[in-house]
Protein backbone atom coordinates (compact mmCIF):
# COMPACT_ATOMS: atom_id res chain seq x y z
CA UNK A 1 0.00 0.00 0.00
CA UNK A 2 1.56 3.12 -1.04
CA UNK A 3 0.94 6.57 0.85
CA UNK A 4 0.68 9.64 -0.49
CA UNK A 5 2.68 12.97 0.02
CA UNK A 6 0.80 15.30 2.28
CA UNK A 7 -0.81 18.45 0.31
CA UNK A 8 0.89 21.51 0.62
CA UNK A 9 -1.93 22.63 3.25
CA UNK A 10 -1.39 19.74 5.29
CA UNK A 11 2.27 19.66 5.58
CA UNK A 12 1.62 23.68 6.50
CA UNK A 13 -1.23 22.61 9.62
CA UNK A 14 1.12 19.76 10.43
CA UNK A 15 3.90 22.05 11.17
CA UNK A 16 1.36 24.40 13.09
CA UNK A 17 1.60 26.87 10.48
CA UNK A 18 -1.41 29.03 9.16
CA UNK A 19 -2.78 27.73 6.15
CA UNK A 20 -2.86 30.60 3.80
CA UNK A 21 -3.20 30.59 0.05
CA UNK A 22 0.42 32.21 -0.52
CA UNK A 23 2.02 29.61 1.99
CA UNK A 24 0.21 27.00 -0.26
CA UNK A 25 1.22 28.50 -3.61
CA UNK A 26 4.87 28.44 -2.46
CA UNK A 27 5.22 25.39 -1.39
CA UNK A 28 3.54 23.55 -4.72
CA UNK A 29 5.81 25.99 -6.76
CA UNK A 30 8.66 24.68 -4.97
CA UNK A 31 7.71 21.33 -5.00
CA UNK A 32 6.86 21.16 -8.73
CA UNK A 33 10.22 22.62 -9.30
CA UNK A 34 13.31 20.69 -10.57
CA UNK A 35 15.65 23.10 -9.24
CA UNK A 36 15.48 25.59 -5.90
CA UNK A 37 14.24 29.03 -6.49
CA UNK A 38 14.91 32.42 -6.37
CA UNK A 39 12.60 34.69 -4.90
CA UNK A 40 11.80 36.47 -7.98
CA UNK A 41 11.22 32.93 -9.64
CA UNK A 42 9.01 32.16 -7.11
CA UNK A 43 6.63 35.41 -7.29
CA UNK A 44 6.43 35.13 -11.34
CA UNK A 45 5.18 30.94 -10.36
CA UNK A 46 2.40 33.01 -8.29
CA UNK A 47 1.68 35.66 -10.67
CA UNK A 48 1.25 32.81 -13.54
CA UNK A 49 -0.90 31.32 -10.69
CA UNK A 50 -2.78 34.91 -10.34
CA UNK A 51 -2.15 34.39 -6.41
CA UNK A 52 -1.67 37.74 -5.15
CA UNK A 53 0.69 38.36 -3.20
CA UNK A 54 3.89 41.15 -2.10
CA UNK A 55 6.73 40.69 -1.90
CA UNK A 56 7.05 40.84 2.48
CA UNK A 57 4.45 38.62 2.35
CA UNK A 58 6.22 36.39 0.16
CA UNK A 59 9.88 36.76 1.63
CA UNK A 60 8.26 35.74 5.36
CA UNK A 61 6.35 32.74 3.61
CA UNK A 62 9.62 31.68 2.46
CA UNK A 63 11.60 32.14 5.86
CA UNK A 64 8.84 30.75 7.48
CA UNK A 65 8.80 27.35 5.22
CA UNK A 66 12.83 27.75 6.05
CA UNK A 67 12.34 27.93 9.69
CA UNK A 68 9.69 24.60 10.06
CA UNK A 69 12.13 22.91 8.08
CA UNK A 70 9.59 22.38 5.08
CA UNK A 71 12.17 24.49 2.39
CA UNK A 72 15.59 24.76 2.90
CA UNK A 73 17.95 27.72 1.49
CA UNK A 74 20.90 27.75 -0.12
CA UNK A 75 23.25 31.01 -1.90
CA UNK A 76 23.76 31.23 -5.00
CA UNK A 77 27.22 32.95 -6.65
CA UNK A 78 25.27 35.75 -7.26
CA UNK A 79 24.11 36.01 -3.68
CA UNK A 80 20.92 35.59 -3.98
CA UNK A 81 19.04 33.28 -1.84
CA UNK A 82 17.42 29.95 -3.36
CA UNK A 83 14.76 28.32 -2.06
CA UNK A 84 13.71 24.28 -2.64
CA UNK A 85 11.18 22.15 -1.23
CA UNK A 86 12.32 19.40 1.87
CA UNK A 87 11.88 15.92 -0.13
CA UNK A 88 13.67 13.96 3.08
CA UNK A 89 15.10 15.26 6.53
CA UNK A 90 17.25 16.06 7.87
CA UNK A 91 18.54 18.10 4.86
CA UNK A 92 22.24 17.47 3.96
CA UNK A 93 23.14 16.85 0.72
CA UNK A 94 25.21 19.07 -1.82
CA UNK A 95 24.07 21.79 -4.45
CA UNK A 96 25.53 22.43 -7.78
CA UNK A 97 25.75 25.93 -9.21
CA UNK A 98 25.80 26.06 -12.76
CA UNK A 99 27.21 28.72 -14.33
CA UNK A 100 25.71 29.02 -17.26
CA UNK A 101 21.80 29.20 -16.57
CA UNK A 102 22.64 30.39 -13.08
CA UNK A 103 20.40 27.95 -11.93
CA UNK A 104 21.15 25.78 -8.83
CA UNK A 105 20.46 22.02 -8.32
CA UNK A 106 19.78 20.11 -5.06
CA UNK A 107 21.98 16.87 -5.28
CA UNK A 108 20.04 14.68 -3.33
CA UNK A 109 22.46 11.85 -3.65
CA UNK A 110 25.83 13.72 -2.75
CA UNK A 111 26.08 13.94 1.07
CA UNK A 112 28.78 15.99 2.23
CA UNK A 113 31.75 13.53 4.15
CA UNK A 114 33.38 16.62 6.20
CA UNK A 115 29.71 16.57 8.19
CA UNK A 116 30.85 13.00 9.71
CA UNK A 117 34.61 14.28 10.73
CA UNK A 118 33.42 17.03 12.88
CA UNK A 119 35.84 17.17 15.94
CA UNK A 120 34.74 16.16 19.26
CA UNK A 121 32.33 18.59 21.09
CA UNK A 122 30.89 19.94 18.04
CA UNK A 123 27.38 18.95 16.77
CA UNK A 124 26.35 20.29 13.19
CA UNK A 125 22.82 21.97 12.72
CA UNK A 126 23.33 22.24 8.86
CA UNK A 127 25.85 21.62 6.40
CA UNK A 128 25.95 23.49 2.97
CA UNK A 129 28.48 22.08 0.28
CA UNK A 130 27.97 23.99 -3.07
CA UNK A 131 29.99 22.79 -6.21
CA UNK A 132 30.12 25.11 -9.63
CA UNK A 133 30.71 24.23 -13.22
CA UNK A 134 28.20 23.40 -16.07
CA UNK A 135 25.43 21.75 -15.87
CA UNK A 136 24.41 18.35 -18.20
CA UNK A 137 22.24 20.75 -20.36
CA UNK A 138 24.27 23.76 -20.32
CA UNK A 139 27.23 21.63 -21.60
CA UNK A 140 25.52 19.98 -24.48
CA UNK A 141 24.46 23.59 -25.79
CA UNK A 142 28.15 24.33 -25.93
CA UNK A 143 29.39 24.94 -29.59
CA UNK A 144 31.85 22.41 -30.14
CA UNK A 145 35.17 23.77 -30.91
CA UNK A 146 36.38 23.60 -34.64
CA UNK A 147 39.22 20.90 -34.92
CA UNK A 148 42.61 22.35 -35.94
CA UNK A 149 43.21 22.16 -39.55
CA UNK A 150 46.01 19.95 -40.80
CA UNK A 151 48.86 22.20 -41.95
Amino acid sequence: MSTRPPSAADLIANHGGRVTRTRVAVVDALDASNHPLTHDEVAANLSEAEVPHDRVTLYRALDWLVDKGIAHRVAGSDRAWRYGIVREAPHQHAHFHCSGCGNVFCLEQVQPAFAIALPGGYQLDRAELILHGICPTCRQAEPTAPSPEPR
